[in-house]
């Protein structure tokens, strides 16, 4: 997986094809997006600090936005 724009992670979560699941662990929460049962995008957050992860081809699920 490599770094994303947080746009686009949230055109991911918003996309009514994919589902996404919460886990929440102490001070580390992790949002996992999925197309079908494909792991497509992830969000990681720690403490303060927020990560966007995409898969190498995430890029083809992104919805068109005019």
């Amino acid at each position: 997986m490599k770094l994303i724009m947080r746009t686009e992670f949230d055109n991911l979560r918003l996309n009514d094809a994919h589902t996404y699941e919460t886990d929440r662990n102490g001070d580390k929460q992790v949002v996992k997006i999925y197309y079908g049962e494909l792991l497509i995008a992830k969000k990681v957050t720690h403490k303060k600090s927020i990560r966007y992860f995409g898969v190498k081809n995430y890029k083809q699920y992104l919805l068109e936005v005019d």
